[in-house]
């Protein structure tokens, strides 16, 4: 898969292409099936499968100070995408000038002059232009005007908490979010297709860990990222250099309140190994919430919730070993 960075990457020669175009942050299942079908049409056609997204997120720019957690960092979001079978990944700096852009100018500039779309799948509520002006119906007309087709299609996908589900559910980033800000992993997997991933640089810590005879690797995590509400969870602790390996890992998000903690922290306990993480850049995909955060009023008494929380984690992810 190509991944461009600006439309100034295209090579010369580019031809016609299927596009389709969002934000698809945590390329849920509703967004599987709609590059899906973008793969799909780009092949019956004979052309490149283009998926256009935007880096920063455009309500950052438009609305500074309103970002919206992040499911995926962008290098995780175009790998995801690669394993559509998308022929290219193209990121379109969102600027406040692209943002001034007419629908007609958005249109005419990076979906013709640029990437000449013989077709354009987008979400049926999505929106483009100044002022969010242009919608389905008004892409469909320009599409007309300049020579390619345009769809709308429900980002939907079939739920699999339960096989008996008729019907498919329609899927949003934004319930993504509100599942992982209540601590509903579960939901927030069903959702995705796969555990949701929080990424980060092990740093040191206090040593409370280690003390207690459980040292953690302690994450720092990307400015917006989706930090799961405050508990203890089970969780697939990976590198991104060690893709293969995956050891189980019981996490503890939230403050601490036993040492009276302020600052908000992601630990995570790796179970049956002794490595020092330390620099090193990671992963947690986060699979059941154990219990909320606690706070004991010996040291003595957390050990003993630790030690059951181990005991259920292992007997958690050995079931999925």
């Amino acid at each position: 898969m190509q991944r461009w960075r600006g439309l100034g990457d295209l090579p010369s020669g580019w031809g016609r292409c299927v596009v389709t175009i969002g934000v698809f942050d945590g390329v849920h299942r509703g967004h599987q099936v709609l590059i899906s079908r973008t793969v799909r049409a780009a092949a019956e056609r004979g052309v490149p499968s283009v998926v256009l997204t935007f880096d920063p997120h455009p309500s950052e720019v438009l609305r500074p100070g309103s970002h919206p957690a992040q499911l995926t960092t962008l290098r995780r979001k175009a790998e995801l995408v690669e394993e559509l079978g998308v022929d290219v990944f193209a990121v379109l700096p969102f600027t406040l000038e692209l943002s001034r852009l007419s629908p007609h100018e958005f249109v005419h500039e990076v979906l013709v002059d640029r990437l000449h779309a013989a077709a354009v799948l987008v979400g049926d509520n999505f929106t483009f232009g100044a002022k969010a002006a242009g919608d389905v119906t008004l892409l469909r007309k320009l599409g007309s005007r300049f020579g390619f087709v345009a769809y709308g299609a429900e980002l939907q996908g079939r739920s699999l908490a339960d096989d008996r589900i008729a019907n498919d559910i329609t899927f949003s980033s934004t319930y993504v979010r509100s599942c992982i800000d209540a601590g509903d992993v579960v939901a927030a997997a069903d959702a995705l297709g796969r555990p949701h991933r929080l990424e980060g640089i092990v740093v040191r810590g206090d040593g409370r860990g280690h003390d207690l005879g459980y040292p953690t690797a302690n994450l720092s995590t990307p400015r917006f990222a989706a930090v799961p509400a405050d508990g203890v969870y089970t969780a697939w602790f990976t590198r991104p250099s060690d893709p293969g390996r995956r050891l189980r890992a019981a996490v503890s998000v939230g403050t601490n309140p036993t040492f009276s903690g302020r600052e908000r922290t992601v630990e995570a306990f790796v179970l049956d190994v002794d490595e020092d993480f330390y620099g090193q850049h990671v992963a947690l995909d986060f699979v059941t919430r154990l219990r909320d955060q606690e706070r004991f009023s010996r040291s003595e008494e957390l050990v003993v919730r630790i030690d059951d929380d181990v005991a259920r984690t292992r007997e958690a992810l050995s079931a999925e070993d």
